[in-house]
Parts: structure tokens; sequence; C-alpha cells
């Protein structure tokens, strides 16, 4: 059965607040989960909000990475959302786990579009890899 692709939820624990409060740092560290990912980075944003806490997001050609922080609670949630076969999401969990400094961690696996229909129902690329859609009027 095809599915269109599988998000893991992570989720953080017991991290150095000073870590999950660093925009630069997180941001470097979902750079690098990128690469351990084999994933093709095509945009990234993080941003710190006042008075703590930061939000960074990595688009991929194989969808997102992204992370949000609490370090009040020494807390971040990420979410890893890949398709294709190309990336290894398994290889950016174990990283930021590591990076951001997790005494402890879960993590779920969701498999995405389960029973769609592999030859029918997957989008048409256009040779960019853009996701070709009908005009509607």
């Amino acid at each position: 059965m095809y599915s269109a692709g599988i998000s893991y939820l992570i989720e953080l624990f017991d991290c150095p607040p000073d870590i999950l409060d660093d925009d630069v740092l997180i941001g470097s560290r979902i750079g690098d989960a990128v690469g351990h990912a084999n994933a093709t980075l095509l945009h990234q944003v993080s941003r710190r909000f006042e008075p703590q806490g930061v939000t960074a997001f990595a688009l991929l050609a194989e969808s997102h990475i992204s992370i949000h922080t609490w370090p009040e609670l020494g807390y971040a949630a990420i979410d890893i959302f890949t398709c294709g076969e190309r990336a290894v999401p398994e290889q950016a969990c174990r990283y930021l786990v590591s990076a951001l400094e997790a005494g402890r961690h879960s993590v779920r696996q969701v498999e995405r579009g389960v029973g769609l229909d592999e030859n029918t129902s997957k989008p048409q690329l256009e040779p960019s890899g853009i996701v070709a859609s009908p005009v509607s009027a």
C-alpha cells in the first residue's frame, strides 16, 4: 500500500534552557539535521521570541523540519515530515535528540496518506519538482 510520506513527532525533555533559547544555535542544529537526513534544503528561518523561546523551520524538497522550544520548561517539540525514498529522517531524529542535549525524549512515527492509490492519486511533478496543480476559474 502506498503512503505520501512519514512524520516523526519528537518531544525533548530536560534540555538545557540556554540551548533552547538560542535562535542562532537552533537554526544551526536544524540545518545540520537536514544534512543528517540526506534531505534537500530549500529555505530556512528561525525566530527568537520575548521573553524566551525559539521557532525554527526548514523547508525541504522532501517536506519540512520544524522545532519549537520552551526554554523555561526545558522542552522542545520537533516535527520531521519527509516523502520520497531519498531522505533518512530517522538520522535527523537521532541527531536532534543528541544535539539539543535532551535528558529524555519520545518519538512517534505517523505514516501520511496511507491508502492512497499509487497509480491514480500521486500528483504529477513538473521538472522543477514542484507539484502541478490545475487552476480553477
